[in-house]
């Protein structure tokens, strides 16, 4: 039977909260140690994991564990790395868990963790992991013992400011920035989400600071995506790792994860009403509910106006405060114009209003879904009128930006998204 130690950092303090234990994925369960749950501490590590002395079920347990797992062909990559099946969720948390997304660490009776240190990656390493494919990062990620969401090529790495260096943490050594690939997705699809993204901080939109890494020039073969992490923070006086600052870590989960839906359903099928549980978990839990609820509903409206249909549940999460006690909407992120690509799907991940299809999307569909997540007709249409009228400014500013900067592709996909016009079908 394996047993996993499960922690959670608190106020920069790793602190032990429970045990997964079982043979199998098929029966492991979690459950809060008794000196948590006594804890004037104590506080959930999900919404969908509350507080309580028995162990929660096998499937409970693997939907907010398997969720911090990668997706896909890397999942696929890790798993051979591992030398464990791809639906061994279990082993593969027990041998990623050292470095999660969020503030968990898992850590395994039977395999030792690295020590945490920094490894110095020099341009040769950067250029490899661009250039290499998913199973690069599959490596990577295994080597140093990180576990990252996702179906896309990416690794957790750490970046000095001071002497502008790229580090690979091992073992329990946090990470600063989620640095993606690029040619293994879609044609100039890190131009794409820095467009997209950018265009959000624009119209006001809370997002990570991101930026594009060129290694040699500008082809998708040798760019890398670095998206800061914002449950990471760095507070006045700092451990030190290899003579670097140790962020802290803010814990954070995804809505499949706090909602308790599998990955494998993170894209809404009939009956679900995932728009209108996305809204009633922010009435249900975040610390400011209107605010957040607003934040969510522009959000919406910003990803109908690009043209990105793949903005599913584990896109959007949650964002706790240092000690567990406060939780809000988390910033924006993996944002991009899928309609530019013609492989991509149309079906938005959930319904709005009647509607699935993101380009037959009206104003009476965004109307019919105010009325069903209960948000007020007059606020609703106010912030969809607002975001019509400052999208084409905001854009337009964000793909000059990138064009100075060398990536050419910026006023291809700003002309291919005006084209697309969300906005005039959301004025009828």
């Amino acid at each position: 039977m394996q047993s996993l130690q499960v922690t959670i950092e608190i106020e920069g303090i790793q602190t032990p909260v429970g045990t997964i234990r079982g043979d199998s994925g098929e029966d492991a369960v979690f459950s809060y140690d008794m000196s948590y749950l006594s804890s004037p501490e104590a506080a959930p590590i999900s919404v969908h994991l509350p507080l309580r002395a028995r162990p929660f079920s096998p499937q409970d347990t693997r939907l907010f564990f398997e969720g911090l797992l990668p997706e896909g062909f890397t999942r696929r990559s890790v798993a051979e790395w591992m030398r464990v099946t791809a639906d061994d969720y279990l082993s593969m948390v027990a041998g990623l868990g050292s470095e999660c997304l969020g503030a968990i660490q898992i850590l395994s009776d039977r395999e030792s963790s690295p020590p945490p240190s920094y490894r110095k990656m020099g341009e040769d390493l950067l250029r490899a992991f661009a250039r290499e494919g998913a199973s690069r990062s599959a490596e990577l990620v295994t080597q140093a013992h990180l576990s990252l969401t996702g179906a896309s090529g990416k690794a957790g790495l750490y970046y000095d400011r001071r002497t502008r260096t790229w580090y690979l943490p091992v073992g329990s050594a946090p990470s600063t920035h989620i640095v993606k690939q690029s040619h293994i997705r879609l044609g100039g699809i890190v131009t794409n989400e820095q467009l997209c993204l950018q265009t959000a901080a624009n119209l006001g939109i809370p997002v990570p600071k991101s930026r594009i890494l060129h290694i040699d020039d500008f082809r998708d073969e040798n760019v890398l995506f670095a998206t800061t992490r914002y449950d990471r923070c760095f507070p006045d006086s700092a451990d030190l790792i290899d003579g670097l600052s140790v962020p802290r870590r803010l814990h954070q989960e995804d809505f499949a994860q706090a909602l308790g839906i599998s990955p494998a359903e993170k894209y809404e099928s009939p009956g679900k009403s995932y728009l209108l549980q996305m809204f009633s978990l922010l009435r249900r839990v975040s610390s400011n509910p209107i605010r957040d609820q607003i934040k969510l509903w522009n959000l919406v409206i910003f990803q109908i106006l690009i043209g990105n249909a793949d903005c599913h549940l584990k896109n959007y999460a949650l964002l706790y405060s240092e000690n567990l006690k406060s939780v809000r909407l988390a910033p924006a992120y993996d944002i991009i114009s899928t309609v530019q690509y013609p492989s991509a799907t149309r079906e938005m991940a959930f319904h709005v209003g009647d509607e699935q299809q993101i380009d037959r999307i009206r104003r009476k569909d965004l109307e019919d879904a105010a009325r069903e997540i209960g948000l007020g007709r007059s606020i609703a249409m106010n912030a969809v009128d607002t975001l019509i009228a400052g999208f084409p400014e905001a854009l337009a500013k964000a793909a000059a930006s990138l064009e100075q900067q060398g990536f050419t592709m910026a006023p291809v996909f700003q002309k291919q998204i005006l084209e697309y016009d969300a906005a005039s079908r959301l004025r009828k």
